[in-house]
């Protein structure tokens, strides 16, 4: 799974990594479920990319109230076509959810030890997400977003055998496209990302608490 992530690197350099402009985004460290996050969307009035802030924690449009959000967080890449909580999202409402790292928990003697995992390269990127909008009965409207995780990737599965679907640059316009809705021609993308252009390192325990946000959650310590 994805729990948590990052994403620290200032506008100017999302918007070389995704072609859009984007208004100033504070730097999170420690990036957790219900909070806010920041996504691409494809706008269909003027079809061209949108920056977007959504909720993490996808509320299918038929949820009573909020609360499924929370354990809505992922959606597996193997049974996301035919979920009921994803499939509509599926097939019409994707996004790329912004990061520069994530986080994963491997257990040793009794305790979980966090690892953060980013490009060696120190990019951001895109995360497969998909988006929904919900609508309460008193007419107040929140959308909100899952992140697509599939089998980890041999960087990965010492730790854990999930990880989230990084896209590579060359298929954020597939994702995005609307017009694109065949399951086969988006599953080709649910991939594990290349191990080789990935680094792990062992973090402080800081993260685990989502109330410490500071670049002391990312810094490297024993193991």
């Amino acid at each position: 799974m994805c729990g948590r992530f990052t994403l620290s690197v200032n506008k100017e350099t999302l918007a070389q990594a995704f072609h859009l402009e984007f208004p100033d985004i504070a730097a999170k460290y420690n990036i957790a479920p219900t909070q806010e996050v920041a996504t691409v969307l494809h706008n269909l009035e003027s079809n061209q990319r949108e920056f977007q802030h959504l909720r993490w924690g996808l509320i299918p449009s038929w949820a009573k109230n909020t609360s499924i959000g929370a354990k809505l967080i992922n959606a597996r890449a193997e049974t996301v076509a035919e979920k009921p909580s994803f499939r509509s999202a599926f097939k019409h409402r994707r996004c790329l959810v912004l990061a520069d790292g994530f986080y994963e928990w491997q257990k040793q003697e009794g305790k979980k030890q966090p690892f953060y995992f980013r490009l060696n390269s120190g990019q951001p990127f895109g995360f497969a997400g998909l988006w929904e909008k919900w609508k309460s009965p008193e007419g107040i409207e929140i959308n909100s977003c899952t992140i697509v995780t599939t089998q980890a990737n041999e960087l990965l599965q010492p730790i854990h055998d999930r990880m989230p679907v990084i896209l590579a640059e060359r298929d954020y316009d597939l994702w995005l496209n609307p017009e694109v809705q065949k399951a086969s021609a988006l599953q080709q993308l649910l991939v594990p990302y290349p191990a080789p252009v990935m680094i792990a390192s062992p973090v402080s325990t800081k993260v685990n608490n989502p109330r410490h946000d500071s670049p002391d959650c990312i810094l490297s310590s024993p193991s």
